[in-house]
């Protein structure tokens, strides 16, 4: 091979190595494209990963102050709440929006927050485009109570006649409509306390305690309360509580030298200065959630006798106490009340439960007057003749003449009798059924001893006692204090009331923003403004 040959066979192989020299160029460039768009990819994740923390801890502080909020059992303003959760995390300048809903039964919040992460390795794309990543969150958090057991305590004393009780009767029954109604799950009882000078019971709730002393009148089932149960919320069935005397302990008498009949207008008794009045339809209605039955209740409720707050109140706050479990299991066997409430009342603790009082009074405290033990039942020292004439024993122990006729000015060896038929003892609730008070403490004892005014007055100290109004503020008061420190909510209306019954009303409520002071149709508004908390229940078993 020449010269020439041997150069042209090795040309191909020079070819060749260029080649090779060619392609590391190519796989080094490719090389770092590749590892450029790595690098890009990993800081794009840095980025994702920076702006995913961001938006996890805006979200859990989201989360974590809007159930703080919704709680029902915080008292701090819901929104100050949410504030305070995201100052601390150090995001209190990303919070964007605090929407807060309170209810009756429930407190919802709304909350919302933006945070922006500013890129790093994504602006390396487009350093032109200022790339911004929004890290958005939203968290709603709501607390809701499904039972809700409300007593409605309205006074029927006497200054409620007229246009007030008229103007109660249409607010109260407006009230059940709008609550019950807008109860679908039917969850929401409804009891009602009537009271004057004292609260009245049907006589199957009459059975349900153990009431002593009773005089059998129909339809008169009030009890002389023991002070001891007003330093609690519950009434303990087996606790002896006397029936309230059917007396009028309270009117005045003609006190002269002469004899006045027992007939006499000043001699019998006033029918509305009776303590508990012989009326159906001033008595408790046991709780249910029956529009139709609460209503015919509230509008057939009238108006007399007296005010005793403190009792209204004590019966409402029985009847929501867990202890009275019993009494409304025996109102379900009555058919006075849902079987759907069996249970009821729920413990205070219960998360799943409310209970509420509306407590409304047009007056203040008077002065309560009750028959003395040994003058509510059993035998008095006083006989009837037939002509309707009484004479009374007294021991005289100077002479045999221990029985006093009052008609006839005289003392006798033996009780008045007119023709042959023999004067009848007489009991004690007979005499307070046709008697007075005061008639018997004057004709029988005063006149009997000189016309005496001391011995009036001691002989009617013997007969009754009474509780004082300071007395019957510190009741009410006791009773209302521990329904709030039991998470009760109690609302207080004030109906035309003078400023002594408003003050003990205002202070029962629960807060101010819980107190009415209504005049006219005004309680009507004072009822919608409670009603409309409940009106947005959705309750669930």
């Amino acid at each position: 091979m020449n010269r020439d040959t041997e150069i042209a066979a090795q040309k191909p192989l020079s070819r060749s190595g260029d080649f090779v020299r060619e392609e590391d160029g190519t796989i080094l460039m490719f090389t770092a494209v590749i590892l450029i768009i790595l690098l890009v990819v990993a800081g794009m994740g840095v980025d994702i990963m920076r702006f995913e923390s961001t938006r996890t801890e805006l979200q859990q502080t989201l989360d974590r102050s809007t159930l703080a909020a919704a709680s029902l059992t915080q008292e701090l303003d819901s929104e100050d709440v949410v504030r305070d959760y995201f100052d601390k995390a150090g995001l209190g300048d990303k919070l964007t929006s605090v929407i807060v809903t309170n209810g009756l039964n429930f407190r919802n919040v709304r909350a919302e927050a933006e945070a922006e992460t500013n890129p790093i390795f994504m602006d390396l794309m487009d350093p032109t485009s200022q790339m911004q990543l929004q890290a958005k969150g939203l968290s709603i958090a709501e607390q809701r109570i499904t039972n809700v057991e409300i007593m409605l305590v309205l006074d029927v004393s006497g200054s409620m006649a007229g246009s007030k009780l008229t103007n109660l009767k249409n607010a109260a029954s407006e009230f059940v409509e709008n609550v019950l109604e807008a109860d679908g799950e039917g969850r929401i009882s409804i009891g009602i306390v009537p009271y004057n000078g004292q609260v009245n019971l049907p006589q199957y709730l009459q059975n349900l305690y153990n009431m002593t002393e009773d005089h059998g009148e129909t339809n008169v089932n009030c009890s002389d309360l023991p002070s001891s149960v007003y330093s609690g919320l519950g009434m303990s069935t087996s606790l002896a509580m006397p029936v309230t005397g059917y007396v009028d302990t309270y009117s005045s008498t003609t006190r002269s030298s002469s004899y006045l009949d027992e007939n006499n207008s000043s001699a019998v008794p006033y029918a509305p200065n009776r303590w508990c009045m012989p009326n159906a339809n001033t008595m408790v209605r046991a709780p249910t959630n029956n529009i139709n039955q609460l209503q015919a209740h509230i509008n057939g409720l009238t108006a007399g006798g007296a005010t005793s707050i403190n009792a209204g109140m004590k019966w409402g706050m029985a009847l929501l106490d867990p202890g009275s479990r019993d009494v409304i299991s025996g109102m379900i066997t009555q058919g006075q009340t849902p079987a759907v409430f069996s249970g009821r009342p729920f413990d205070y603790v219960d998360d799943e439960s409310m209970k509420v009082v509306v407590l409304m009074t047009d007056g203040e405290h008077f002065p309560e007057e009750r028959l003395n033990d040994g003058y509510r039942s059993g035998n008095a020292p006083i006989w009837r003749a037939s002509d309707g004439n009484y004479s009374i024993y007294h021991n005289r122990s100077s002479t045999s003449y221990d029985y006093w006729v009052p008609h006839r000015n005289e003392w006798r060896t033996s009780p008045w009798q007119y023709g042959s038929s023999s004067p009848v003892q007489q009991s004690w609730p007979q005499m307070w059924e046709r008697q007075r008070m005061s008639w018997v403490a004057w004709q029988l004892y005063g006149r009997a001893f000189g016309n005496s005014t001391t011995v009036y007055n001691n002989t009617m100290d013997m007969f009754r006692t009474k509780t004082e109004v300071p007395d019957m503020n510190d009741q009410l008061q006791s009773v209302c204090n521990r329904a709030r420190d039991n998470n009760v909510i109690v609302y207080g209306i004030a109906f035309e009331a003078p400023s002594g019954g408003a003050a003990q009303i205002e202070s029962c409520a629960s807060t101010p923003g819980h107190y009415f002071d209504a005049t006219g149709l005004e309680i009507q508004s004072a009822f919608r403004a409670i009603a409309s908390n409940i009106s947005q229940l959705r309750l669930t078993q």
